[in-house]
């Protein structure tokens, strides 16, 4: 009986020292960041759907004093229809062709957005629409929540490849997330990340 009680006190001890071992060890990390990468691109959909949210009201109001510039505003109910139609694919994340498709439609969109708030300068009434005014000022907002939500995908997707790619860590996803693959990141230049400047 007593060989008995060791034996079942050894196994016990290594069952326990294994998973001591295994949760220092990072087991866990993996699928963490993983959820962390997807929070973050969650939040970058969501600030772009934002944007092409406002876009209908925008174009909406420039029109109504604006109506010589209809090329500028096709440019743009186009742009927002390619960024908002697009079927993001399921792999999206680690697909890049479908990522940097996605990417040059949303840079697309905020490129004649831009050329949009460059022609409000030849209409002082238009700048000095209250409902043009508040859009204007909903935009840069939404913008600068762009910027905030790509740099926090960029910091979750460098914190999981990383994981993926560096030892001991890539041995253990090779073991038990034989799945798990490095994610896409953004990589339009910093000149068209910036927010559109115009002076009102």
């Amino acid at each position: 009986m007593s060989h008995s009680i060791i034996r079942i006190s050894a196994r016990l001890a290594a069952v326990f020292l294994i998973a001591v071992g295994l949760s220092a060890c990072g087991i866990n990390a993996v699928p963490t960041q993983d959820e962390q990468v997807k929070a973050a691109w969650s939040e970058v959909l969501n600030q772009y759907q934002r944007r092409a949210d406002l876009v209908p009201n925008l174009v909406a109001t420039v029109k109504g004093y604006a109506k010589q510039e209809e090329t500028v505003l096709r440019e743009v109910t186009e742009a927002r229809a390619h960024a908002t139609q697009m079927t993001l694919p399921p792999d999206i994340l680690s697909n890049p062709q479908a990522f940097h498709q996605f990417e040059q439609n949303q840079a697309a969109l905020g490129g004649a957005l831009g050329r949009l708030l460059a022609v409000s300068e030849a209409y002082p009434d238009l700048k000095s629409n209250q409902n043009f005014l508040v859009l204007q000022s909903q935009l840069e907002g939404t913008e600068n929540r762009i910027a905030v939500a790509r740099k926090d995908y960029i910091d979750a997707v460098q914190v999981y490849n990383t994981t993926l790619r560096t030892i001991p860590s890539r041995w253990i996803a090779a073991i038990f997330y034989p799945d798990a693959k490095p994610r896409e990141t953004f990589t339009i230049t910093v000149k068209a990340q910036q927010t559109p400047q115009v002076q009102f």
